[in-house]
């Protein structure tokens, strides 16, 4: 039997309350494309409104195999083991679109996070888009904040774009590295590097300490060709091993540091300000890009459209211009 649909004052009352169940079902519920549930879920976001922002939102990314879910799993039982706090994990990976990507593995990936009571974890939903699931977990992020996550870890699986969607909506951008990694990633680090707020050489330990020194003294002479972080704040090379746990209070300390600079200077609150217009932004778009498609008129004309654009007979701009011409709800002939 399925549980009883709650009301937008019990989903509310629920997050408030810290009820962890009522999280991960509301967070269900914003995942939801269902009409019904949309209606709903903005109720319940609304609601909780007033509760939130008041958490640390910190995007962590990396290479594939540097360590993300280790590194997160050692970090997160610090901050809830040593300094009591609330922390919920989200992930965004625009490939779990595809059997499911690999974002389902991190809750076996972190074993002590998941069944400790202080700590949440949460996947991204499949969905079509990238931008779906941004939606989705920016969302998510705000339903953490107002059950009392006072930390908010957001993780990226895949990469390529989604570190710059995660830079949109989190305060401190980490990205983890790892030493001897080869010429063949440069090309992808360079640009995410220039977004990071600090970057973290992982798993310097069982011999590899001399190897993430070098990196280290490699990375912050290649910082200094890059231009000023528009934070004012100095971007710092950082050694960890979240296996024996090394590193992992001066990486929290760098974060904390950052946080205060930024709050006294003005910085992190324009900040937020930006990302909350950049989202408005996003969201006209997607809506304007789901009425567009849900057009009747758009249905019936789009097939011949797009064969005449695929056989080179339409240039796809003439075809765009005349689908967004269409009147709504009209029809014309093939």
């Amino acid at each position: 039997m399925p549980p009883k649909r709650l009301s937008a004052a019990e989903y509310t009352a629920g997050l408030l309350a810290g009820n962890r169940t009522v999280l991960g079902r509301a967070i269900t519920l914003v995942e939801s494309t269902l009409p019904a549930d949309q209606a709903l879920a903005q109720g319940v976001l609304q609601a909780a409104l007033p509760h939130t922002g008041r958490s640390l939102r910190v995007g962590i990314t990396g290479v594939p195999g540097v360590g993300k879910s280790t590194f997160i799993e050692a970090l997160g039982r610090y901050l809830v083991e040593t300094l009591g706090k609330k922390l919920a994990v989200l992930a965004v990976d625009p490939s779990s679109q595809r059997g499911g990507g690999s974002i389902l593995g991190d809750k076996t990936r972190m074993p002590w996070l998941s069944a400790h009571p202080a700590a949440f974890i949460r996947p991204s939903p499949a969905g079509g888009s990238l931008g779906g699931v941004a939606r989705a977990t920016r969302e998510a992020l705000l339903l953490c904040e107002a059950a009392g996550h006072d930390v908010i870890f957001v993780e990226t699986v895949g990469v390529g774009q989604s570190e710059t969607t995660v830079h949109g909506m989190v305060d401190f951008f980490l990205l983890l590295l790892l030493a001897g990694a080869g010429d063949e990633l440069q090309g992808l680090k360079r640009g995410i590097m220039e977004m990071a707020d600090a970057l973290c050489i992982t798993k310097a330990d069982h011999g590899n300490e001399q190897a993430a020194r070098r990196a280290r003294v490699d990375y912050q002479s290649a910082l200094h060709l890059f231009p000023p972080s528009p934070s004012g704040q100095v971007q710092p090379v950082l050694l960890t091993s979240a296996v024996s746990g090394t590193g992992l209070t001066e990486v929290w300390e760098v974060i904390e540091h950052y946080a205060a600079a930024t709050q006294a200077s003005g910085y992190f609150q324009q900040r937020r300000q930006q990302q909350q217009l950049q989202w408005l932004h996003q969201s006209i778009v997607q809506e304007l890009e789901t009425r567009f498609y849900a057009d009747a008129a758009v249905r019936l004309r789009l097939p011949a459209v797009q064969q005449a654009v695929a056989a080179g007979r339409l240039t796809p701009f003439a075809a765009a211009t005349e689908l967004l011409g269409l009147p709504a709800g009209a029809t014309r002939p093939q």
